[in-house]
């Protein structure tokens, strides 16, 4: 952690912001049953939906709200004794120079002694941001302090495959319209597979976004997928850490697990079906 002092002049806005506070879902690791992390999401002081912070947000307050965002994410996971990664979205707009703009998020860690190694910060695909150097600069930099970097809703924004191709995070999230009913729908199950097998060839890791099923969780465990996040697990909760259900993981192993006893029977079954019935040049040889 730097201490180091760099400022710009968006650090000394004074532009003011709505009153906020910190929703957290889980992130389960499906073979240990156990969080992995937790997303922070925002939500209005006294009630209400995302989407009512969102709309007070604009370019003139952007910076302080980018900002009020992860003091808060942090203060309050270190209040509730997270053990547990921490993931804050971020708007990649609203950072102007990251060696300074990061000044306020080591200042927070410092402050709640949150270790720096256990954040997460995503950039949604749904944000388009200014220019490729720019964003690349802010993942160098969160990178260089041993920050874990991901991008949110792969598949659903502006860039898709091109914002991958110019840098690698060490997470990718596939965002849930990729996800939903991915147990029935054959095109987006090839579409997640192939996903899911350039991410294994990068080295970045795969998190599934939006399951509500235990068909579609079992159905993406089958695909190589570990990290899933959904309702099917825990509701986004404010200022509270929801656990997971330890039966619905076990749903999930169970049948997994019986799916790999089926192919492995079917294996079986293909190979001795061969060995009775030789192909034809083989017997006639």
């Amino acid at each position: 952690m730097t201490s180091k002092k760099v400022r710009c002049s968006a650090c000394r806005t004074t532009a003011s912001v709505p009153d906020i506070t910190m929703a957290f879902q889980p992130i389960i690791d499906i073979e240990t049953g156990a969080v992995h992390a937790y997303e922070a999401l925002v939500r209005p002081v006294g009630g209400g939906t995302a989407y009512d912070v969102l709309s007070q947000i604009s370019d003139d307050n952007r910076y302080a709200f980018d900002q009020a965002c992860r003091v808060k994410a942090i203060t309050l996971a270190a209040r509730l004794e997270m053990q547990a990664i921490l993931s804050i979205n971020f708007l990649p707009n609203a950072v102007y120079q990251p060696a300074a703009c990061l000044q306020k998020t080591f200042e927070a860690a410092r402050h709640a002694h949150f270790p720096v190694n256990r954040l997460m910060f995503e950039v949604t695909e749904n944000e388009p941001a200014r220019d490729v150097g720019h964003l690349q600069s802010i993942f160098k930099e969160y990178r260089s302090h041993g920050m874990i970097t991901a991008i949110d809703d792969f598949g659903a924004g502006h860039s898709g495959l091109n914002m991958l191709a110019d840098f690698q995070p060490h997470v990718i999230k596939i965002d849930m319209a990729l996800t939903r009913a991915i147990n029935s729908d054959a095109v987006r199950y090839e579409i997640v597979g192939a996903i899911i097998g350039l991410c294994q060839k990068l080295g970045i890791s795969v998190v599934a976004e939006g399951v509500e099923t235990v068909a579609e969780a079992v159905t993406l465990r089958d695909l190589g997928v570990r990290l899933l996040q959904g309702y099917l697990f825990a509701k986004p909760a404010v200022e509270q850490l929801p656990g997971v259900a330890a039966s619905v993981v076990d749903a999930i192993l169970a049948a997994h697990e019986q799916r790999l006893i089926c192919a492995g029977d079917s294996v079986a079954a293909g190979s001795a079906a061969a060995a009775d019935h030789p192909p034809a040049a083989a017997a006639n040889a």
